[in-house]
């Protein structure tokens, strides 16, 4: 069997029992196996039967019942010889992996069953029986296994009454019969435990001294007190007097405190009145700046309304005047085209009327009548003419057309391109300004502090710097932005356009602070650029109380609401700058528009805020600029991509506006070349028809002698007068009438270029009053947080005086009180330098010596008696620390020649060992070694077969079947040699073995067995033993084969002469 720290089924502390000389034989008949021994059986220990039910592979196995000596099992294989010694490793508590046949418990419990019992029993006669009283002569170790693996034991008495239920009974059980292995077997463990449990047991002998050293530290100071209590007897009746007198100090000593708390409360209280009158007269002051703010606010809504309605009332007038000046430009223009055609209608005749006065001259100094064909032939002439006159003003009236479609042309693409130019300028800022909060947004992935500013991670490092050199009483906080969470992302442009350049400011607790934190800012932004604002605000612990003043809702949240913070000062501040407790947050602006407008505002709502950023008052509505939220946008990502499109699609919108003004230009350029040969086409027309009209009045001009007649022509001169004053007389008229056109025109100009300059005069004026309004506005909120922050300060303040004042009136009733009792114990005051609580502990410590001197006054023996015995008790314990000592040194020498002794007990064991290993192999001239190595606690043999001196030791795997069989029976006789467990188990030992090893084997195994009766021997074997010796001391257990579906093998005990037959 194995140890039971190699996961074996034993595990014994303490081996008591000796090697038996003589025991009683198990049959009591005194057999010998040859005559010559004379020691008889033992009496504790050896193993008197055992039964197997459903182990293994048998449904049962038994009972057997060994003899005291020498028992062999015989049997063909498989019927259940080695179930025999498994059953017996594991009955006596051994692991299944001890066994070599399984690793678990439940893989000996025989198939189809649930589960498997063992039954071993154990002798227990004589002096060294193990609890005879309660087991009786024979101890009864029954095992259930169950098919979990798990098992239970059960122990019984003699008579069958459980014991025990316990494994540690039955380790108790195999320690006290020593049934275990080498270190154990032969007391080497034993005594190796008992040195350390010596070892362990001066450990604590040398921690009892340090106690005991501790011990005499305390009782030599009672010692000590209770000398010094028998010395201060004799001053009882000083301390009692000076007692009295610390009563009298400490009277008065609690009234000088009184007074000095009751100054300090009247001290508070006269500041406390001060700091309200203080607090008073601000907030007189801020309502009068309230007001001043609301009488300003009301001015500008009120100009800024009367600027919107006179320019709604000027629009109608505006295009009513614009259509008027239309119309009369056209007028004159036509009284204009009238007159100058008339105009030229009066030169033509003019110059008719030279040419014919001319003509008539002529004529009359002509005589010669004889041109008749060169007349008829000017004549000719003169038709041909005034036909291509004719075709020349034709042409001229569709080119003028022309001229003036192609001017409009001009005209409405230049205005389209102007108009696209304007817009294009637009869209490119606003490109720029994309571009940039693209790349803030982009640098702000990796710190979402520049989404305030390039400057702002340096500004804050600075910052963190100036605090750490002290230069900030306390440390700014800011940007507020970045001290705020959205609880819902979709509102993020509504609390943008609220708080505006809030999200960029800081907060400091005063003005130092403020102006240390300027002359920061100065190094990261440069002179002329925008810095953020400071707030500069107490700092509070604690956020200010808005619950009477908070805007509520049961459908929308406020500002305040709708976002987390943090942190308390940026919370005030919000509430301060921007009274974010008043303003509510409405997605939908229809909706914002019905709860603002179309019914009365909420509670203590002064305006409302939309998700598209539009700000929303009871009587007005304001559109927000911005589109998307730049600071508070948890979707960084997005608002990248988003910004990234509008980028994209404003460079294309500026290539399609430049590529329209492109063509605009090519338009206007191609137009305007058309225009201009138009005009040189009709200048050219107009010299054709002024030539032709010349050739034409110059040959009307040639003297015709024989053919015109002067009458004729005078006629014609007096006819073209008269013609001349009529058109004279027209041209007159038109020229009046277009001169008052003119004025008309020039007077309505004038009416238009004013009314239109008034407009935009207004709305001029518009633009700085929605600012200041927007300003005002701000200002009216900020002075109404002022208002509230000083009433509720001058309320805060007024509680606290009045609870001071009640305190004072309290402490100067207490002092009555006090001063009262004070006179009571000592009428005259004592001047007291003491304070009360330092008289306090020096009243209870004399009181307390006082009592304890009171108790042992005048019993003067009791205290002596407690003296001598507190200096006796320290003096046996300091002689009990001494003694302890030296049993300490003379226990460390003790114990040096016990592990001597031990070490030399070790190596006799196993030079005994290792003689009778080379005596049993000399009776087959064999020879071999054993090493033992006791620090690893390993033990190796190496044998040769024949001569040792002639070859080297093999190795036991070079050696035949037989020859190894052999050296393992001599090697395990040898371990039983020093061994002192009461049985010993061998399986299969003759197996390999030859006929004549097999006898020797047999002989030395019988040998030993009959040198020591008190010992049990169980050897397993499948041969048939028949050539043993006859003797009462041998034991043969035959196993039958089992036959199939037989469930109990036969067993019975045969005698030498029936295993003849």
């Amino acid at each position: 069997m194995a140890k039971r720290k190699e996961e074996n089924f034993s595990s014994p502390e303490n081996a008591k029992r000796s090697r038996q000389e003589e025991a009683e034989d198990f049959d009591k008949d005194g057999d010998e196996f040859n005559g010559t021994s004379t020691l008889t059986a033992a009496e504790v220990g050896i193993i008197e039967s055992i039964q197997l039910k459903n182990f293994m592979c048998h449904s049962m196995l038994g009972p057997f019942k060994f003899g005291s000596n020498v028992n062999f099992v015989v049997g063909n294989n498989g019927s259940g010889k080695s179930a025999v010694l498994t059953a017996l490793i594991v009955g006596l508590g051994g692991k299944a992996i001890a066994t070599n046949r399984g690793s678990s418990l439940k893989g000996f419990v025989k198939d189809g069953q649930n589960s498997a019992d063992i039954s071993i029993t154990l002798r227990n006669r004589g002096d060294d029986a193990y609890r005879a009283n309660a087991y009786g002569d024979s101890i009864v170790i029954q095992q259930h296994i169950s098919m979990d693996g798990s098992r239970s034991y059960k122990l019984k008495s003699e008579t069958g009454s459980v014991v025990s239920t316990k494994k540690e009974e039955l380790i108790a059980i195999l320690d006290h019969f020593n049934i275990q292995f080498f270190m154990k077997a032969t007391q080497l463990e034993q005594m190796k435990e008992d040195y350390t449990y010596i070892m362990e047991t001066k450990e604590r002998t040398k921690e009892q001294i340090n106690q005991g050293e501790e011990r005499l530290i305390e009782l030599k100071r009672q010692c000590l007190e209770k000398e010094e209590r028998f010395q201060s007897i004799a001053g009882l009746s000083t301390m009692k007097t000076k007692l009295e007198y610390l009563k009298h100090e400490m009277a008065w000593a609690v009234v000088n405190e009184i007074e000095k708390q009751l100054n300090a409360i009247r001290d508070n209280v006269e500041l406390g009145e001060e700091r309200a009158a203080r607090l008073g007269r601000k907030a007189e002051e801020q309502q009068v700046r309230l007001n001043e703010a609301e009488k300003k606010y009301k001015e500008i809504q009120d100009k800024l309304e009367k600027i919107s309605e006179e320019t709604n009332a000027r629009a109608p007038e505006c295009l009513e005047l614009k259509a008027d000046l239309t119309a009369k430009k056209r007028a004159y223009n036509e009284a204009e085209v009238s007159y100058n055609r008339s105009l030229n209608e009066y030169k033509a005749l003019k110059k008719d009327e030279e040419q014919l006065y001319k003509r008539i001259e002529e004529l009359k100094r002509s005589t010669d009548q004889s041109l008749e064909p060169e007349r008829l032939e000017r004549q000719r002439k003169i038709k041909w003419l005034k036909d291509k006159v004719k075709a020349f003003q034709d042409q001229k009236v569709s080119i003028t057309q022309e001229i003036e479609q192609f001017q409009q042309a001009v005209d409405k693409d230049k205005e389209e391109r102007d108009r696209i130019r304007g817009e294009e300028q637009e869209v490119r800022h606003l490109l720029t300004y994309n571009q940039r909060q693209l790349k803030e947004l982009k640098d702000s992935k990796n710190n979402r502090l520049k989404r305030f500013g390039p400057h702002v991670p340096a500004l804050l490092e600075a910052i963190d710097d100036a605090f750490k050199r002290g230069h900030f009483t306390h440390k700014p906080v800011g940007p507020l932005g970045a001290c705020i969470h959205l609880r819902d992302p979709e509102l993020a442009l509504a609390i943008e356009s609220c708080l505006k350049g809030l999200l960029q400011a800081y907060c400091c607790h005063n003005h130092a602070d403020e102006r240390v934190l300027q002359a920061l800012m100065k190094r990261f932004y440069a002179p002329g650029t925008t810095r953020p604002q400071i707030i500069v605000s107490e700092f509070r612990s604690e956020m200010h109380d808005v619950r009477h003043r908070a805007a509520y809702h049961p459908d929308f949240p406020t500002v305040l609401t709708a976002l987390e913070i943090d942190n308390v000062v940026v919370a005030n501040s919000l509430i301060d700058m921007r009274g974010i407790e008043t303003v509510l947050l409405i997605k939908n602006n229809a909706v914002a528009r019905t709860v603002m407008q179309s019914q009365k505002p909420p509670k203590n709502c002064r305006e409302a805020f939309t998700a598209d950023g539009d700000q929303v008052f009871a009587g007005r509505y304001y559109s927000s600029e911005n589109t998307r939220p730049k600071f508070l946008s948890k979707d960084v990502d997005s608002e990248i991509s988003h910004l990234e499109n509008d980028v994209e699609n404003k460079t294309a919108q500026i290539q399609n506006l430049q590529q329209h003004m492109f063509a605009l230009g090519k338009d206007i350029k191609r137009n305007e070349e058309l225009l201009r040969r138009c005009q040189l086409h009709l200048k050219e027309l107009e010299m054709k028809i002024r030539k032709s009209l010349s050739e034409i009045h110059e040959l009307e001009n040639i003297e015709e002698h024989q053919s015109v007649d002067i009458a004729t022509l005078e006629d014609e001169a007096q006819e073209n007068k008269s013609k001349m004053k009529l058109v004279e007389k027209n041209m007159e008229q038109r020229k009046q009438t277009m001169e008052a056109l003119r004025n008309v025109r020039v007077e309505a100009e004038d009416k238009y270029d004013a009314i239109k300059l008034k407009i935009n005069q207004l709305l001029e004026l518009a633009d700085p009053l929605k600012d200041e309004l927007n300003l005002a506005d701000s200002e009216v909120d900020s002075q109404k947080r002022g208002k509230r922050h000083y009433e509720d300060k001058q309320k805060e303040h007024l509680d606290t005086l009045n609870k001071k004042k009640r305190e004072l009136t309290m402490k100067e009733k207490e002092l009555e009180e006090k001063m009262s009792q004070a006179r009571q114990i000592c009428p005259e005051r004592i001047e007291v330098q003491k304070s009360a609580s330092i008289l306090d502990r020096e009243i209870n410590r004399l009181r307390q010596k006082i009592q304890a001197e009171h108790a042992s006054h005048g019993d003067r023996e009791e205290i002596m008696k407690q003296y001598q015995e507190a200096k006796e008790t320290y003096s046996d314990l300091e002689n009990k620390v001494k003694t302890l000592k030296r049993f300490i040194k003379l226990l460390e020498e003790i114990m040096g020649l016990r592990f001597k002794t031990y070490q030399q007990f070790r190596r006799c064991l196993t030079l005994r060992c290792k003689l009778y290993f080379d005596n049993l192999l000399s009776q087959r001239a064999y020879c071999g070694k054993m090493n033992f190595d006791h620090k690893s606690e390993t033990l190796s043999i190496s044998v040769q077969p024949g001569e040792g001196g002639k070859v080297a030791f093999s190795d036991m795997r070079a050696l035949s079947g037989g020859e190894r069989s052999f050296s393992t029976v001599c090697f395990i006789l040898s371990l039983w040699s020093i061994a002192e467990s009461p049985f010993r188990c061998l399986d299969e030992f003759d197996v390999y073995m030859d006929m004549v090893n097999r006898r020797i084997a047999m002989d030395m195994i019988l040998k030993m067995a009959d040198s020591q009766r008190f010992r049990q021997f169980i050897l397993l074997t499948p041969q048939s033993m028949s050539s043993l010796p006859s003797s009462k001391l041998i034991r043969i257990l035959r196993m039958s084969d089992p036959e199939r579906g037989q469930s109990i093998l036969p067993f019975r005990p045969i005698t030498q002469e029936e295993d003849d037959d």
